[in-house]
């Protein structure tokens, strides 16, 4: 089964797709609106990823879930499943390909600061940057099950270096 879409070299357009994105989200949660990050690994220069931009909307609560849900639609994304408590997830596809993840969460949430001290980790450590994408290709070279099993098995690196 394949992942959401193929890992690829590091893009140099990734950080500009985000910005363009960030802007269009911005929009849609002003009110309740703290910060938006660029997060995963199209934030990290030079390492490859599935050319998916994550973005991480940090709000002070939900508020008008219904009405983000319709915003969120009318840029091209579908509301997910809650990832946990106070962390919602849209995704969206184009031509049935993964390009973008939006991650909600109440400001505090302990996803923000994993979710930002891993990218930092690897922007600035170069040893964990090339383990990390040496283990993604791999996973993706010996995936079966599809997302949850590629997910499920970067997940013991990511809690062994965030800590």
């Amino acid at each position: 089964m394949a992942l959401t879409s193929t890992i690829t070299r590091y893009n140099e357009n990734w950080p500009a797709l985000f910005l363009a994105e960030q802007a269009r989200i911005a929009e849609g949660f002003q009110a309740e609106l703290l910060a938006i990050h660029h997060v995963g690994s199209t934030a990290v220069p030079g390492l490859a990823a599935k050319p998916e931009i994550d973005v991480l909307v940090v709000v002070s609560e939900h508020r008008d879930e219904p009405a983000k849900k319709t915003f969120m639609t009318t840029l091209g994304y579908v509301r997910g499943s809650n990832l946990s408590e106070g962390h919602h997830f849209y995704r969206r596809d184009v031509d049935e390909v993964r390009t973008h993840k939006v991650h909600v969460c109440i400001n505090g949430h302990p996803q923000i600061a994993r979710m930002l001290r891993f990218r930092e980790l690897l922007r600035s450590d170069s040893v964990i940057r090339q383990q990390y994408q040496e283990l993604k290709l791999q996973l993706e070279a010996s995936n079966r099950e599809g997302i949850g099993e590629y997910l499920a098995g970067k997940a013991p690196f990511i809690d062994e270096v965030v800590g």
